[in-house]
């Protein structure tokens, strides 16, 4: 059974699934579907567009799929998705997408603490930890097991590869390739995430590749280029590798630097 409080508005045209239980004053508009054993806390506001997984745990004043902040957007109907055991804590503010892309998506089991903000057309992996008053602009895309510390900021269309940490005040306004550790503003290249990888059982051999190929990106005094052909030259082979060498190449807006 579901439990929503007699002050909460809950639209007659929203898809709501089983246990759910809904905060006092808390708003869910029509165009809203919301999975199974969900909380939706006091004064939280759920708008038009949000498809919202199972076993979500939205709490107290945070703001899911409101219009983003574009002065393009005109009222198209876009959506935001968020997946299965993400939480979202208070007054976090996530914004559906534009007509750029349709949607913003942020995957399962995603931490999104307090005073949050994830900006239109933003794709967010899974496993994804985003500490207090994180600001993440348009159309960034975070990927899988990224942890990123509090007061961080990640410029419009940046991206932040698997596996790595933002430490606490990173400005990120280059990219950030895969299992990096970060710090400072500009965010600069401060080593490995080695904590983060060991947690999640990347072995020796995995990490001690990992560190050699990013010595000879940052570290050999090759160009960018020439240190990418040496990488796909010594480690064809290797997964994690290729990794961070199609990452770099994607990048549009370049690499931060050590």
């Amino acid at each position: 059974m579901s439990k929503i409080h007699p002050t909460a508005l809950v639209s007659s045209q929203a898809k709501i699934g089983n246990n759910i239980e809904v905060g006092p004053y808390a708003i869910i508009n029509e165009d809203v579907e919301i999975g199974d054993d969900c909380f939706i806390g006091p004064h939280a506001s759920i708008y038009n567009g949000a498809r919202i997984g199972n076993r979500v745990k939205i709490f107290q004043s945070a703001s899911v799929a409101n219009q983003p902040q574009d002065l393009k957007y005109a009222n198209e109907e876009t959506y935001l998705y968020l997946g299965d055991d993400s939480v979202v804590r208070e007054f976090a503010t996530l914004h559906k997408g534009t007509v750029a892309t349709g949607k913003t998506t942020i995957g399962s089991k995603c931490l999104l603490m307090a005073y949050t903000h994830v900006a239109h057309d933003c794709n967010i992996g899974n496993n994804v930890i985003i500490s207090n008053a994180t600001q993440i602009a348009g159309h960034v895309t975070i990927e899988d097991t990224v942890i990123i510390g509090g007061l961080s900021a990640i410029h419009q269309f940046g991206k932040i590869g698997q596996h790595s940490m933002l430490g606490g005040g990173s400005m990120a306004n280059a990219d950030v390739p895969p299992y990096c550790l970060t710090s400072g503003y500009p965010a600069r290249f401060m080593g490995l995430n080695i904590v983060g990888l060991r947690r999640r059982n990347f072995t020796d051999d995995d990490i001690n590749s990992i560190k050699d190929a990013y010595k000879i990106f940052y570290q050999s005094g090759l160009v960018f280029s020439k240190a990418l052909e040496e990488l796909k030259e010594k480690y064809s082979d290797h997964q994690l590798v290729k990794n961070i060498i199609l990452f770099i190449e994607k990048s549009d807006r370049g690499i931060i630097r050590r």
